[in-house]
């Protein structure tokens, strides 16, 4: 039998969100609903098999729960972070060591689905992690419409159908709304979702998703590798299709890829709007701004609030950059710490150090 323990009230919305991911399972996904939401989505059978063969554990069968107190402090440490990229001394420290294409679009699109990742432990939450160009957000929309709760009280959480097109209705006015960042005055008429070899990607699926999307809001919309674009007079095109914006799904972040060069082109000729875009990477997701975010002395030297600096600082584990002098050191401490490429991304991103020999 199930003994309710008496818990303080300062931990009782952690204690029952606890119990919650240890116990209820009164939400759980619908797969026959998923199948159904996936084709009816892209207008034509065969997605849901497509992601099922090929990415069979993109969704999980459970919800995770998260407290509203949590929910509420990872709102606090984005502000943070945001009020720290705006400050002029953090640009201009940051960008002076950036490549010379992160430099370029000062005013204009801010960028699209920034993914802040936050490690949760009973008591405290870390950020872990930046990202500018985070996928999931329609297949996200998709699963919405899958969810199944067996019991009343779990049914008030349940997204509605209205709820997610409203969702999907922000993420298209997003998009617009980079176009007119970038100062144009004509409606957005076109968009490549654009990535390397991208029918070979994890999550091409919601390339064709995010393609129906577009199309259904009257934005004709391609999905393209780098190399089938082709900059010429003072337009990007794929095909016979002229690009006005280009969502880019890329990890060539900085185009710095021989793939990118007509992009590139139209990027720095302002013949095409990019978002995300390199100067968004170098601001935000450059992983070496960790140690910047966790660092307070160097949050001072920035001008940065103190009470900002105490939220960073509790928030965003202590990182630092390698340095070969640092080796010995580092490889003797390597069982408590977690090692970082600077340009890794997904599965290549991290390493644990109690995982790492002399041959990794």
């Amino acid at each position: 039998m199930n003994a309710v323990l008496p818990v303080s009230p300062g931990c009782a919305a952690l204690s029952a969100v606890d119990v919650l991911n240890r116990e209820c399972f009164c939400i759980s996904l619908d797969q026959a609903a998923l199948a159904r939401a996936l084709d009816s989505e892209l207008g034509r059978p065969g997605l849901a098999t497509m992601v099922r063969e090929r990415c069979p554990y993109l969704f999980a069968s459970q919800p995770v729960f998260v407290s509203a107190a949590q929910l509420a402090r990872m709102g606090e440490v984005v502000r943070a972070i945001e009020s720290v990229v705006a400050l002029p001394a953090y640009r201009e420290r940051v960008l002076a060591t950036a490549p010379s294409v992160a430099r370029l679009g000062t005013s204009g699109p801010k960028g699209v689905f920034f993914g802040y990742d936050f490690h949760l432990d009973p008591g405290h939450l870390g950020l872990i992690e930046i990202n500018t160009n985070a996928g999931g957000a329609m297949l996200n929309a998709v699963l919405a419409r899958a969810h199944r709760a067996c019991c009343a009280a779990m049914g008030s959480m349940e997204p509605t159908l209205a709820s997610v097109a409203y969702f999907e209705q922000r993420m298209v006015a997003m998009f617009r709304q980079e176009w007119h960042l970038a100062g144009r005055g004509r409606p957005l008429a076109s968009i490549a979702i654009v990535d390397q070899t991208p029918e070979q990607q994890y999550l091409y699926p919601e390339f064709l998703l995010f393609q129906q999307l577009f199309e259904r809001h009257g934005v004709r919309a391609a999905i393209a590798d780098p190399a089938a674009l082709e900059w010429r007079n003072g337009t990007l095109w794929h095909g016979d299709l002229a690009i006005d914006l280009v969502y880019n799904r890329l990890t060539d972040f900085y185009l710095e890829q021989a793939a990118s060069g007509a992009l590139r082109e139209a990027f720095v000729q302002q013949g095409v709007v990019l978002t995300p875009h390199p100067r968004a990477h170098a601001l935000y997701a450059d992983k070496r701004r960790l140690a910047l975010f966790s660092n307070a002395s160097q949050l001072q030297a920035l001008g940065v609030p103190e009470a900002t600096q105490q939220i960073l600082v509790e928030h965003v584990p202590r990182t630092e950059l390698v340095d070969a002098a640092d080796a010995q050191r580092l490889w003797d401490a390597r069982r408590g710490l977690f090692f970082k490429q600077v340009a890794g991304f997904g599965s290549r991103a991290a390493y644990r150090g109690d995982k790492l020999t002399k041959r990794v």
